[in-house]
């Protein structure tokens, strides 16, 4: 029949636009997302990198420095960290389009233009060309959400190649542990409400993540520094939040007539902020850095909690609403990082040649005309996300666009608190997760037009 051949011309021509989208998808995303690093001639590196260069070398452990993400970059030396810049994309091509696929939108053609859409307007490819753990924020967010909630639709060596991914994504950053947990209490608290959503199976896999994740941290810490302990520094972060509020200062004012701390002399010469103070030229270094202050800073952290503890919920709650508008790409990667370039010299100086040539080292990366697009765009999709969640709750709805819009708001104000009331506000740690909410607004709008496309492939009768 004349309409029978109609169609099947449409189905066919719509079968080869899909084959060639998806040679499109597996070679020109990836290379997109590299697009700053081939600029650049040499990967991304930011100031922590060098933290986390020299844990395979150094033989301990330092604050807030994962030697799991420190054994992953040691493991792309050989190849100029092009092999770890390899994997990051990879990695992100992979889990697009597993989120596109459970949710039934697995066209290649929307992975293409979705990804595209990330590639210009989000920090993505930024955190996919840098030797930081950023890039597996958010990425762990979303496989979390496919591995809990649509487990059912994925083989299981996808199944185990996300409970890994997860896992390692956890190990890598004390804060991406810390949000994967938070996410998995919410659900365990919701099940009852939703357990045709929120599987058992689901539920305990996902939780198991963070278990393996502890433990991979905890295994890798023994085997380079002999330690069976957690990443240190955890008194310091928050402690230097509080000096940054003014807590701190208030405390030795109070109390330094009556204690004898080492800070004490220093009470009216504290700096403004807290990376002035850890990562300055302060009296930080004076007293011994984290070996000399850690037990004080300890007691001042817990003492200052019970003493003003109205003042410390006021300072939690402007520090979050303070990191949620604190997006903008690009912080901590200027050509100003001294302290990377001396692990690179020290310990692979095979790599200070290639790394010397890049554009970052000759002060040629600016962010400035990259963040009149990212911000605005950043904010708008945290305010979407969070309406679009919004939505489907005040109409009772349950479907899984409500349920990824709900996740990623979760995930977005879990990261605001962890990050700004322990660290304090940072540009950074909001741009490494932010690009999932425009991720689920591009979802949202796609899923509008699906049906459409889909009729016109097909035809009509």
């Amino acid at each position: 029949m004349p309409g029978g051949n109609v169609i099947n011309t449409q189905i066919l021509r719509a079968r080869l636009t899909d084959t060639r989208s998806v040679w499109i998808a597996t070679i020109a995303i990836p290379l997109l997302l590299l697009a700053p690093a081939f600029w650049n001639g040499y990967p991304l590196l930011q100031w922590d990198t060098g933290g986390y260069l020299a844990r395979w070398y150094e033989g301990y452990l330092v604050p807030s420095r994962s030697t799991v993400f420190g054994i992953y970059l040691h493991l792309g030396e050989r190849s100029g960290f092009w092999l770890n810049l390899g994997i990051q994309t990879l990695a992100t091509l992979w889990i697009l389009q597993l989120v596109l696929r459970v949710l039934d939108l697995a066209r290649p053609i929307r992975l293409v233009a979705i990804s595209l859409a990330l590639i210009l307007t989000t920090a993505l490819p930024w955190l996919a060309s840098m030797l930081l753990t950023d890039i597996f924020a958010g990425l762990s967010v979303l496989a979390l959400f496919v591995l809990v909630l649509h487990g059912e639709k994925i083989s299981t060596l996808e199944k185990a190649a996300l409970f890994a991914f997860t896992a390692f994504s956890a190990a890598s950053h004390s804060a991406t542990l810390a949000v994967l947990l938070g996410l998995c209490c919410v659900g365990w608290i919701a099940r009852p409400w939703l357990r045709r959503q929120l599987p058992l199976a689901g539920l305990v896999q996902g939780s198991l993540t963070i278990v393996a994740g502890a433990a991979m941290l905890l295994t890798a810490n023994i085997a380079l520094s002999g330690q069976f302990a957690w990443t240190p520094g955890g008194y310091g972060v928050p402690f230097g939040r509080m000096l940054q509020d003014g807590i701190v200062a208030q405390y030795l004012r109070d109390h330094c007539a009556k204690q004898n701390l080492k800070l004490c002399p220093y009470r009216d010469k504290l700096p403004p902020t807290a990376d002035d103070f850890l990562w300055g030229n302060s009296m930080f270094n004076t007293l011994g850095r984290f070996q000399g202050l850690n037990d004080e800073m300890g007691f001042i952290v817990l003492h200052s909690l019970a003493e003003y503890p109205a003042w410390q919920a006021e300072a939690a709650l402007i520090a979050t609403a303070d990191q949620l508008a604190h997006v903008a790409t690009g912080e901590g990667a200027s050509g100003w990082i001294p302290h990377t370039y001396g692990i690179i010299e020290r310990y692979i100086p095979a790599q200070l040649a290639p790394m010397r040539k890049a554009k970052q080292q000759q002060w040629q990366l600016d962010f400035t005309t990259v963040n009149r697009i990212h911000v605005p765009i950043a904010l708008a999709s945290m305010l979407a996300v969070a309406l679009l969640f919004g939505h489907g709750l005040w109409r009772r709805r349950r479907d899984d666009l409500t349920l990824l819009a709900g996740t990623v708001t979760l995930a977005l104000l879990g990261n605001a608190f962890v990050c700004g009331v322990i660290s304090g506000p940072h540009d950074r740690y909001g741009a490494r997760m932010v690009w999932v909410a425009t991720f689920v607004m591009l979802i949202a709008a796609a899923r509008a037009f699906a049906r459409d496309d889909d009729a016109e492939d097909l035809g009509s009768p």
